[in-house]
């Protein structure tokens, strides 16, 4: 018998809910909340769908318009209370840099799975801190390297797992942006606290330093620069800024297996608006990768016939059997930068729902620590002038 008119459908029974705090209102806070609302419809069913609670600002003007704008039931003005509301079950720190350790730890605290933005902390000692409270919590965490989650990047590990690369011996991989390049534009405000750390390793290097490890392995020793070429910048109204971040960052890296490498960042890039690329060369073929064309990877394979691959192929990364491709649109139909951040998130929720491990694909603390570890190391190798080993703590 045909039914006509309006059913309504309503909340499946089984329907999980994971009800989300955050702390930001800019740029990433946005990235993060656009995934939170996305996920349900894309990765469906979903493991859990997110109930955005609240977000949390300093600024109670921008928090309330971001709260009404990304679709939060309320907002904070204090981060230290949405860290102790018991409704949340997930912070995420989409905060300022200086502002990544201690609501982390707090939340953490508070029983919260936890999610932070990179660079997960300005020094190792509060990173290692982070690390030890997320061991003993016993709470999922991650640290947010997204890149990892853009199916182009995902196909070359994968491809590198398969061995179809043979044995690693190269790797460049260089983050460049031009947005300090112009030594008369103005800062916009004067840096926060602990912001002086906050240069171009921090924060496109950490990116940098991530996919080499995630890709090819861990380091060893490291030989390093990290030039300053502007010590003054204008400030808000009149005022003149002094610099203490590096501009640059270039690291000539040995890798534990044996891989060499080269890691580099800039924010004085005059062009380069958000280029992240790499090149990985093995002794069986070569990938690389450039994020402003984010659905290809040009692959190498010298194994191959001449009919699979003449040269470099241009392989778009849109395939049903590609990385996260089947559960976004049919072949030849693009993603955006942003999809990678629904990608990790979803990750980050089926880990928590399903009990499975982050790791090795999302990025946990401890990953965040390392990378903090080896930038400390480039660091102390620039200030030197000699090459350093890279030890971690247990």
């Amino acid at each position: 018998m045909s039914h006509h008119g309006f059913t309504e459908v309503g909340a499946a029974p089984d329907e999980h809910t994971i009800r989300v705090g955050l702390l930001g209102y800019a740029f990433m806070a946005k990235a993060h909340s656009n995934a939170y609302r996305t996920i349900p419809y894309i990765f469906w069913p979903p493991a859990a769908k997110p109930r955005l609670v609240a977000i949390a600002g300093r600024t109670e003007e921008r928090v309330a318009e971001a709260a009404r704008r990304f679709g939060y039931e309320g907002y904070y003005t204090s981060w230290e209370e949405l860290v102790e509301d018991p409704r949340i079950d997930l912070f995420d720190n989409c905060s300022s840099h200086h502002m990544h350790a201690e609501p982390s730890i707090a939340a953490l605290k508070h029983g919260k799975h936890v999610v932070c933005e990179k660079p997960m902390a300005l020094t190792a000692e509060d990173a290692y801190r982070m690390l030890s409270v997320a061991r003993a919590s016993g709470r999922r965490h991650m640290c947010g390297f997204n890149y990892r989650f853009v199916p182009a990047i995902r196909l070359a590990r994968d491809l590198i797992d398969r061995g179809q690369l043979g044995d690693i011996y190269h790797i460049r991989v260089q983050y460049l942006q031009q947005s300090l390049h112009d030594p008369d534009r103005p800062l916009g405000r004067v840096p926060d606290p602990g912001s002086s750390k906050a240069g171009s390793q921090a924060i496109l290097g950490s990116h940098a330093v991530d996919l080499a490890r995630f890709l090819v392995g861990e380091f060893g020793t490291i030989s390093a620069l990290n030039p300053r070429f502007l010590d003054r910048r204008p400030g808000p109204g009149s005022t003149m800024v002094d610099l203490e971040w590096d501009d640059a960052s270039i690291a000539l890296v040995e890798f534990q297996n044996g891989a060499v490498g080269t890691v580099e960042a800039s924010r004085l890039a005059t062009g380069r608006a958000n280029s992240l690329r790499f090149e990985i060369n093995g002794s069986r073929g070569t990938v690389a990768f450039d994020l402003e064309r984010l659905n290809e990877l040009q692959v190498f394979l010298s194994e191959a016939s001449v009919s699979d691959v003449v040269g470099f192929s241009d392989v778009l990364v849109t395939r049903p059997d590609h990385p996260y491709a089947s559960v976004w649109w049919p072949h030849g139909h693009i993603l955006g930068w942003e999809h990678a951040h629904i990608n990790e998130l979803n990750h980050f929720i089926e880990s928590i729902v399903n009990e499975t491990t982050v790791e090795p694909y999302g990025a946990t603390f401890e990953d965040g620590y390392r990378a903090a570890v080896i930038a400390e190391a480039i660091a102390q190798s620039a200030d030197s002038g000699q090459r350093v080993e890279v030890t971690f703590e247990k």
